[in-house]
């Protein structure tokens, strides 16, 4: 018996050491000259477990410890996190400068190489251009918001006594709408196949690349790959027809109007972008909504009565128009503060392409800065007792423009569909909040980081108001 436990110590310790080595080997490897300080965890896996698990709370750790711009080593690359204002503000306003996108490997293998995150300088220009193009407000207001309001009528329909998941409802609504907008004709026939490989990519940009049976990044990688058929398939149909569609699609697609002329490859790459982005910030700030409407009777008080007021103007089949948008202003500051009080997006990354000094520290050729914007949604000077709900902040408008307003990114990389998707998220409010009251079903948990969401779902019991 006390060989035994004396082998067990033995081994025990011989564990200790061989971590302990090399977790020691891994700091002295990027112990460069110049670098800020910090931690580099474990050897290829650097720190990623506790960020992802411990999320805002490794960050504050971190920051207690090193101050606000520190080293680590996350989702497969050497990275420093800058958490200050200032620093942040002036790295999303310096692309030109060498600091280019810089997201982790799984998102790139898994979104495209020409997808508008992946790319810089002019070829982001160009293709950044060729979004725009398709979110103007001239075509929001005869296009899009049709689209919009008229899939939100039909999709809202039918939920009163029943308990639904909200979370999985909001998820659908996002990637059906934006479905709907770049494929109008063909939706309802490819939705159901492209679905759920759709949901399969979202999993697999948020992981480790690693290429092996039954991991998310094997997952996500095979999805695109299914997507990629499902899109060409489409397009050679399109072609084929020569038929004229008013929808994204044929807004990217070459033909002699369009002032972008986009490889398919690049076409394609677009409309995995316009999905992706639609559907993770549509869907979430649409779930966080309901929550926090349900939480806070008063600003659902308000938010209802705007509404309702528009539905008086109208009859009840009439479809809500631009102007009907631009006066939803309590909608508006609520769509603001829900993002802002949820935290829908935590930061941005960008890469250096050569050594630089940045705040005093030399930051080598290759290395992600991980612009983390997190915290100054909760700066209290920025917004008076910021972890309340009160979307009445934002009817100043001046909040909108202030110098650290990061909620839909900075720089040349603002979100092109912001405008897109307060639109959605308005129209979904509207049909829901004049239809519907609701209340939780109760005991459903929401995890904060790294994505906003409900791991069983968010239920709620719907009736007819």
């Amino acid at each position: 018996m006390a060989v035994m436990v004396l082998v067990v110590v033995v081994v025990v310790l011989f564990v200790l050491c061989i971590c302990s080595a090399l977790l020691r080997w891994n700091e002295l490897k990027y112990r460069k000259k110049g670098l800020p300080p910090g931690t580099m965890g474990w050897p290829i896996f650097g720190e990623t477990t506790e960020f992802l698990k411990q999320g805002p709370n490794f960050m504050k750790n971190q920051r207690a410890r090193y101050g606000s711009f520190f080293k680590s080593h996350i989702l497969g690359c050497p990275t420093i996190v800058s958490m200050d204002p200032e620093l942040n503000r002036y790295i999303l306003m310096n692309e030109a400068k060498g600091l280019v996108p810089g997201y982790p490997q799984s998102m790139l293998d898994i979104m495209g190489k020409c997808n508008i995150a992946a790319v810089h300088g002019s070829t982001h220009k160009y293709m950044r251009g060729s979004l725009l193009a398709l979110v103007s407000p001239t075509l929001i207001r005869s296009q899009l918001l049709p689209k919009i309001d008229q899939f939100m009528r039909a999709h809202l329909s039918g939920w009163d006594n029943q308990v639904i998941n909200i979370q999985e409802k909001t998820k659908e609504m996002a990637f059906l709408s934006s479905l709907k907008q770049v494929a109008s004709a063909e939706c309802e026939f490819i939705a159901p196949v492209l679905q759920p490989e759709f949901f399969k990519l979202v999993l697999g940009t948020l992981s480790l690349p690693i290429d092996l049976p039954g991991t998310n990044y094997r997952s996500g990688v095979q999805a695109r790959k299914n997507i990629i058929r499902i899109l060409s398939q489409l397009m050679e149909e399109r072609k084929a027809s020569k038929e004229t569609h008013q929808d994204m699609l044929s807004g990217l697609m070459v033909s002699e109007e369009n002032k972008y002329q986009l490889s398919d490859e690049e076409v394609i790459d677009q409309i995995i972008t316009i999905l992706y982005s639609g559907y993770e910030t549509v869907s979430t700030t649409s779930m966080m909504a309901v929550k926090y409407l349900h939480d806070h009777p008063k600003v659902l008080q308000e938010l209802r009565e705007e509404h309702m007021a528009i539905r008086e103007r109208k009859n009840p089949e009439d479809p809500i128009d631009f102007n009907d948008l631009k006066s939803m202003r309590f909608t508006r500051a609520v769509i603001f503060e829900t993002s802002r009080l949820a935290t829908i997006v935590n930061g941005v990354l960008r890469k250096t392409t050569e050594d630089m000094e940045l705040n005093g520290f030399v930051i080598p050729k290759g290395w992600r800065i991980y612009v983390y914007t997190r915290e100054i949604n909760y700066d209290p000077f920025l917004y008076p007792e910021p972890l309340t709900f009160n979307p009445w902040r934002w009817l100043d408008k001046r909040l909108e423009s202030h110098n650290y307003f990061f909620i839909f990114g900075g720089g040349t990389r603002l979100c092109p569909g912001k405008e897109l998707g307060i639109a959605e998220i308005s129209a979904f409010l509207h049909y829901f909040v004049t239809r519907y009251r609701w209340e939780e079903v109760g005991g459903d948990k929401l995890m904060k980081f790294p994505r906003v969401e409900a791991p069983n779902g968010l239920h709620i019991r719907v009736s007819s108001y």
